[in-house]
């Protein structure tokens, strides 16, 4: 497979395993999840080099995930109590985190270069480069990784996909017909958590960020429907993919950023041109409604 086409595969592999959850993330306004496990897993990263001396892949991934999976749960541990919103649980618990993987750093890896630029921001057009070998065949890891992470979120999704659904809307009907709607929360930011963790490598954090929220608050103004939601939320990644890389190459600048934009000026056609909630779409409404009746 060309580079440049495996490159597009990933970052789409990466889009559809977002675009699964994001609309859940989004309805459930707790988009900047995905932002607090950015930041939250560095403390895993720090701790596995304290454990094992190493900067590995596998044993970082391993131990940013365990961290990544504490900040999901106390958020939503804190969540549950009644006394705390979403978002402030969320800015909480990532800082304390954070904050605690800087003194790790500070105090017992100072000068090994173990920072977040390093570790879990990824750089895509390096994807190529990083094979295993199967069958004779050199494989990109990522893709293997990032497969497998579909297949689990797709499992996660079509399996618990009425239960997601009415817990999503509706958390106290959930509650009354015993969906259990926290234990499902809890299954779904762990999904983010792995997520997140799986693609940092491949395409760095700020654009798994991206593919977590912006096609998914897209594909929310353009459907009232959560299955076509999550259909639009996939397809925008996959755009932002696509026209990403087919920007970046010839301007010679940062893929991953190039994606990032695509997909933000998908959103901002959204928000413009929606035929129910864009900004113009409803001002020319107004504006033939006043015609109609003077």
């Amino acid at each position: 497979m060309p580079d440049g086409l495996l490159i597009v595969v990933i970052a789409g592999l990466v889009a559809t395993a977002c675009g699964l959850l994001g609309p859940f993330l989004v309805l459930r306004r707790i988009a900047l999840l995905s932002d607090a496990v950015s930041h939250a897993v560095l403390p895993g990263i720090v701790a596995v080099w304290l454990v094992a001396q190493t900067r590995a892949p596998l044993p970082v991934i391993i131990g940013a995930a365990a961290f990544a999976v504490v900040c999901v749960l106390a958020i939503d541990a804190l969540r549950a109590t009644g006394l705390v919103a979403s978002d402030a649980a969320i800015a909480l618990v990532f800082p304390a985190l954070f904050a605690l993987g800087v003194l790790g750093i500070t105090r017992y890896a100072e000068g090994i270069h173990l920072d977040l630029d390093s570790t879990i921001y990824g750089e895509i057009a390096f994807v190529p480069f990083d094979t295993v070998q199967i069958g004779g065949y050199e494989v990109a890891r990522s893709g293997l990784v990032l497969g497998g992470v579909v297949a689990l979120n797709l499992l996660l999704v079509a399996l618990l996909w009425k239960e997601l659904k009415a817990t999503t809307f509706d958390p106290q009907f959930g509650a009354t017909v015993r969906l259990r709607p926290r234990l499902l929360s809890r299954l779904l930011l762990v999904a983010v958590a792995i997520t997140a963790v799986a693609s940092f490598d491949a395409v760095g954090a700020i654009l798994v960020v991206t593919l977590l929220i912006v096609p998914a608050a897209t594909a929310y103004l353009l459907t009232d429907r959560l299955v076509v939601m999550v259909g639009i939320t996939v397809a925008v990644g996959w755009i932002g993919a696509a026209a990403g890389y087919a920007i970046a190459i010839p301007m010679d600048s940062s893929i991953a950023g190039a994606m990032g934009l695509v997909c933000a000026l998908c959103f901002a056609l959204a928000l413009l041109l929606s035929p129910k909630h864009g900004v113009l779409t409803r001002r020319l409404r107004r504006r033939r409604t006043a015609t109609a009746t003077a």
